[in-house]
């Protein structure tokens, strides 16, 4: 796909505790590649991606297709960073909420995220992946897979590994299914972020100030 040639542009967030591995995460998922040296994230930092999304028809058989432009923003975990970093909530339509499986800390905080992004995302139910990440680390792990379960509850939950790729694609496939079928569902669009945009085509999403928060539920 040439620059502009899309029909989305879709902004996911990946939150949680810092060292987790947010960024080695995405840059597994938009490079394949895993740096094993700890870069910590100061503010704001995001990776892109374009993909080809097909919905399934009533029938079983694919869409032709849309075209995606990812902006997955990674952010700083820790405390100093908070107020930069809740500022990008309502920008991004799903979020990807990672802790660390040997980590019991990263997983008890998981629920904090939670409370902040009721708070300060698009809508007080919005679309949420649960990763529990680094699960190659099985000699060091400290939560158990019932655990994590239990905590997600309705949520979508992944075991995944930055390093070597574990599931990495498959969150953030079903987070992009999850986004995709609730525009599907609202004939009012006025709860989708700024920025959002159709490229080619008709659709132009109400992006007014006063939209009401409880109508992203559709």
């Amino acid at each position: 796909m040439s620059d502009g040639e899309y029909d989305y542009l879709i902004k996911f967030l990946a939150l949680g505790d810092s060292g987790v591995g947010k960024t080695s995460f995405l840059y597994q998922y938009t490079d394949s590649k895993f740096n094993s040296k700890f870069i910590t994230t100061v503010g704001i930092d995001f990776r892109e991606k374009r993909v080809l999304y097909k919905s399934p028809g009533p029938d079983g058989t694919s869409s032709k297709g849309q075209k995606i432009h990812m902006q997955l923003w990674d952010t700083a975990g820790q405390e100093r960073f908070r107020s930069l970093t809740t500022a990008f909530f309502r920008d991004a339509m799903g979020f990807l909420l990672l802790f660390d499986l040997t980590n019991e800390q990263s997983f008890l905080n998981v629920r904090h995220w939670m409370s902040q992004l009721q708070i300060h995302a698009y809508c007080e139910n919005p679309d949420i992946v649960l990763c529990g990440n680094k699960c190659d680390l099985s000699d060091q792990r400290m939560i158990s897979e019932n655990q994590a379960r239990e905590l997600a509850e309705k949520i979508p939950y992944f075991e995944t590994s930055a390093a070597n790729g574990d599931n990495v694609s498959q969150a953030v496939e079903v987070l992009l299914d999850l986004i995709m079928k609730r525009m599907e569902r609202c004939v009012d669009k006025s709860w989708i972020p700024d920025g959002t945009v159709r490229a080619n085509g008709p659709f132009t999403p109400d992006l007014s100030e006063g939209s009401d928060r409880s109508r992203c539920a559709c």
